[in-house]
């Protein structure tokens, strides 16, 4: 007989449910989130386990990973539908979530969910460091912009690295706050100092790869777009049709039909924010800062005339993530219109 395995999984403790072929429960416990343990545990029982799932999260790949390691037929579901489908049960306990998750197993009724590579994680952790830096940088920035204002200091617009100096020529005649604007300016001056140590290391590691070489032939597509695309996908197989990129990103419209009723609406903003993100800025600086004539630049303009700009950058990020994906499937650089010519 087979058996299939739900694992509702928190930091300290995961509700394990054991479910035979007809969905009836036949073993549950509560362990600790260790893959080890749980392995161990699910050895001993002697089943014959057919699937392990387990929602994604936080710990999904650490958790996957140490699973699958110990020879167990594991798979990571998507949260969003799983979370749909456990909110038809009248209580929400760690214990029912499991018997939900294991009984889904059984149903066969799931879509499972791509956990990413170790390198892929490990760029991701540069990117997010990356940003975390730069937001908390731009934080203290306004915050210091708002505190002059209420007397009467203005700013300006000043380019990051003589922000502080500038800062600094404003206060250096108000003692009573000098003191408390240095110390801001002096956390503002540490985070831009390790912001860029990261932001070097990242165009160091966009150089040093081969697929984010060859992603950055594309308008618009620097070192931190590449890098950001490069691991969002992690592996380019993943997606048998380019096309379906561009939704995996969250980059196409919502649609409701129903009846009479057939309205699209905006975008879906599923998948990975940080990719779509990154593709929206490449977008912009195609269709804006972008001085160098392309297919994709010519394509998005038409588009912001028929309609508006913003949807034209939405449309311009949305052929750009195929047109990455394509690239990378095929490994050939972007293709400018002289070069096709010649």
């Amino acid at each position: 007989m087979r058996y299939y395995v739900g694992l509702d999984v928190s930091v300290k403790t995961t509700a394990v449910c054991i479910v035979d072929e007809a969905g009836e429960v036949i073993k549950e416990r509560s362990l600790a989130t260790e893959p080890e343990t749980l392995a161990d545990w699910l050895a001993k029982t002697g089943f014959e386990i057919t699937c392990v799932g387990h929602e994604a999260g936080p710990m999904s790949a650490w958790l996957h990973e140490g699973l699958a390691s110990a020879g167990l037929p594991v798979v990571c579901v998507e949260a969003r539908q799983m979370a749909a489908l456990l909110a038809t049960r009248l209580n929400k306990t760690d214990r029912n979530d499991a018997r939900g998750i294991a009984q889904v197993m059984q149903s066969g009724w799931y879509k499972p969910v791509h956990i990413k590579s170790h390198g892929a994680q490990e760029l991701r952790c540069l990117l997010v460091a990356r940003r975390t830096l730069l937001s908390s940088q731009r934080n203290i920035e306004n915050t210091i912009r708002g505190m002059l204002k209420v007397f009467g200091l203005k700013v300006g617009q000043v380019s990051r690295l003589k922000f502080g100096e500038r800062v600094r020529e404003l206060v250096c005649n108000r003692p009573e706050i000098a003191d408390m604007i240095a110390s801001l300016v002096a956390a503002r001056d540490s985070l831009l100092a390790q912001f860029s140590e990261l932001h070097r290391k990242l165009k160091q590691v966009a150089r040093q790869d081969s697929v984010c070489r060859r992603l950055m032939t594309a308008p618009g597509v620097g070192p931190v777009v590449a890098v950001t695309f490069r691991a969002g996908v992690d592996e380019v197989e993943r997606f048998a049709k380019s096309s379906s990129v561009g939704a995996h990103f969250g980059l196409t419209s919502r649609r409701y039909a129903s009846g009479e009723i057939d309205r699209q609406g905006p975008i879906s903003k599923c998948g990975d924010g940080m990719v779509r993100a990154a593709l929206y800025e490449a977008a912009n600086a195609v269709l804006g800062r972008s001085k160098r004539t392309s297919s994709l630049r010519t394509w998005g303009q038409a588009i912001a005339k028929r309609t508006c700009p913003s949807k034209a950058r939405v449309a311009v990020a949305r052929k750009l993530a195929v047109i990455l994906h394509r690239m990378w499937a095929d490994a050939t650089d972007y293709r400018w219109p002289e070069e096709v010519a010649a």
